[in-house]
């Protein structure tokens, strides 16, 4: 065997059918797409549609609910963050909040913060300062002898509100 006799085996590499292309080539004219319609044109998009029968996903049953307002936190178990600690992933000086858990590489997304869970073993003194906490998780945490601060999320809706009454107060003093 020699470099250039090396090749595929035959059938490996299928050249793609050119359409279009005249009378000769078996696939010429109207290119495969029958004659006329819709579904002839360029640009044609009807993927889902059942010929004006109800289509399947809309046929099928919904179920669930899904909350817009729900909170998006990240949850780390105590277990998770003893191994970091015991691993040195975790520094234990200081307060240990999203971003050190996150760096750490345990808190994965949660745009709304952390709260932390109770599973696993918990020996390290820590102070937390989190957007939520259990109850479990709270008790191993002090009885470590560590502490916990929530912190509290204020929505945004109330957040505009605020902001709209004090500019509608600005405005009342500016005027008296």
């Amino acid at each position: 065997m020699k470099l250039n006799e090396i090749r595929d085996n035959s059938g490996a590499r299928k050249s793609k059918i050119r359409v279009g292309r005249g009378i000769g080539s078996g696939k010429g004219k109207t290119a495969g797409r029958g004659q006329k319609g819709q579904k002839s044109r360029e640009g044609v998009s009807i993927a889902g549609f059942e010929g004006g029968q109800m289509p399947l996903h809309m046929r099928l049953p919904k179920r669930g609910f899904n909350n817009i307002f729900a909170k998006d936190y990240a949850e780390v178990n105590l277990g998770a963050i003893q191994k970091a600690v015991d691993a040195k992933k975790l520094d234990a000086k200081g307060t240990i909040d999203h971003a050190a858990l996150k760096a750490a590489g345990l808190a994965r997304g949660g745009k709304d913060g952390v709260r932390l869970l109770g599973k696993g073993d918990f020996s390290a003194k820590l102070n937390f300062s989190v957007a939520g906490v259990s109850k479990g998780a709270r008790e191993a945490v002090e009885k470590a002898g560590g502490s916990v601060e929530v912190l509290t999320v204020v929505p945004a809706a109330e957040k505009a509100a605020a902001k709209k009454n004090s500019v509608r107060d600005a405005k009342k003093a500016a005027r008296a």
